[in-house]
């Protein structure tokens, strides 16, 4: 092994368990009070939400976090994230119901099956895409229930779970973020900065299918790296009951129950696609669609009371540790409200900005809410925070405001796949049952090849005058 590889895995080695990540986050945000002047921005009702006037920073009276408080941002940061808490337990016993029916493991064998083995890279890179697509299109959350069957597709191909966040979460956190019709960030930017909706489009299309074609390669190639030699895997001892399949792919077929689950499943999905363009429908409206969903298929397949009481129970028992997980980090960020140092940091990145050359502001103001993300890691909530004072202070350096709105989305949204703060990917991973350490792990030589090449779509926008 050269002494390149010896010093990466030792790096990697010494990312601390998920846990201990978000807890020393926890302690340092809280030190952070102590160290940074408690400050706030003006805020007036636009459209029924919350905008930053620019130019109206001030510093409060400072209001350190003890450590009694520290302690009370966690269960309210459990109170605070409890939809999304709720919606990986939902999502887990729709899930748990169609696993207990076999309709997804028949479904998946059925289907590599007719794919054949011999095409697994070209799977790989299809449902890589798919997903990818899922997150441009729908959201974010939106998309949770559709994760544990990567899982099962992965380990069917002969993969592991790494592979399956790699194919799932990955792609719709890449689509997601950089997508040229995200409503959360380039929506919100667009009627911040008085532009046509989602304008500039062939750009940011360019830049998110560019970034998916590298999250499928690297997919692939992990794939092949684990193929040849097992201990490669990064998801050696990770659970994988109820996700394997259970018999040689020649044996299965789809029955009619199979298939009636699986209907239930698909109009379950279109009734949530339809809610969420239609009727505003969020988390809490796709959670009792998901517990639907199971209640249906638990009919379907004569389940009695009691077998579907105690597949319920084990569904929640499974799911219950990435539970936690989102609640635990969503304490970051009430320990922020409460210590008042989020707009200090967002004045203070973007005084950073001032005097630098054309092309490295672009880059910086990118890297800046980056920072912040980690901070406030919703999009909208950050584009409704930042926003408002990126904009003059782009146009003032000589940026268009489409370029400021891209370096936004850049910075917020390839960040998303490492930030232990968001919920929704915490969540996600949860569903495949991979801790963010292993995450970390794997998807940081992605992180920076999309790093790359958003910089340097970055540097194209500034360099044609993005507008």
């Amino acid at each position: 092994m050269s002494s390149t590889s010896k010093s990466q895995s030792s790096f990697f080695s010494r990312i601390p368990h998920a846990i201990t990540m978000l807890f020393g986050i926890i302690v340092f945000v809280t030190l952070l009070t102590y160290v940074l002047p408690a400050g706030m921005y003006e805020r007036v009702m636009t459209n029924g939400r919350s905008t930053v006037v620019p130019n109206s920073y001030k510093t409060i009276a400072s209001t350190p976090i003890g450590l009694l408080a520290m302690f009370k941002a966690i269960p309210l940061g459990f109170k605070a994230a409890v939809e999304i808490i709720f919606i990986v337990l939902a999502g887990a016993i729709m899930f748990g119901f169609m696993d207990k029916t076999k309709a997804v493991e028949n479904g998946v064998g059925t289907l590599v099956k007719k794919l054949g083995l011999k095409n697994k890279y070209l799977i790989i890179v299809i449902m890589t895409f798919i997903y990818g697509l899922l997150g441009m299109a729908i959201g974010y959350e939106n998309n949770i229930a559709m994760v544990p069957i990567a899982a099962v597709l992965s380990l069917a191909l002969g993969g592991d779970l790494i592979l399956a966040a790699g194919i799932s979460v990955g792609a719709m956190t890449v689509g997601f973020g950089l997508s040229p019709i995200n409503a959360y960030t380039v929506g919100t930017g667009h009627k911040l900065a008085e532009l046509p909706m989602f304008s500039g489009a062939l750009l940011r299309s360019i830049l998110c299918f560019s970034a998916l074609a590298i999250m499928a390669y690297y997919n692939v190639r992990y794939f092949k790296k684990i193929s040849a030699d097992p201990s490669k895997s990064l998801g050696q001892g990770l659970d994988t009951s109820e996700l394997s399949l259970s018999q040689p792919i020649d044996f299965y077929s789809l029955t009619s129950k199979n298939w009636m689950v699986i209907s239930v499943f698909i109009i379950g999905l279109a009734v949530v696609l339809y809610g969420v363009f239609n009727l505003n429908w969020y988390i809490n409206e796709l959670s009792a669609i998901f517990l639907m969903i199971a209640l249906l298929c638990g009919i379907i397949s004569n389940m009695s009371a009691t077998s579907i009481s105690e597949t319920v129970l084990k569904s929640v028992s499974l799911a219950a540790p990435g539970a936690f997980m989102v609640g635990f980090a969503t304490s970051i960020k009430v320990l922020m409200e409460m210590g008042n140092i989020g707009d200090t940091i967002s004045h203070q990145l973007s005084t950073i900005l001032q005097g630098l050359p054309l092309h490295a502001s672009a880059i910086c103001m990118s890297i800046s809410q980056s920072v912040i993300n980690f901070f406030i890691p919703s999009g909208s909530g950050q584009a409704l925070a930042t926003l408002p004072v990126m904009l003059p202070l782009g146009e003032s350096l000589g940026l268009t405001r489409q370029v400021t709105i891209l370096a936004f989305q850049i910075g917020d949204g390839v960040s998303n796949l490492i930030n232990p703060t968001l919920g929704g990917l915490i969540a996600m991973l949860s569903m495949c049952r991979v801790p963010i350490d292993r995450w970390l792990r794997f998807i940081f030589p992605v992180l920076l090849s999309i790093v790359a090449i958003s910089f340097l779509t970055l540097i194209i926008a500034v360099t044609i005058n993005y507008n």
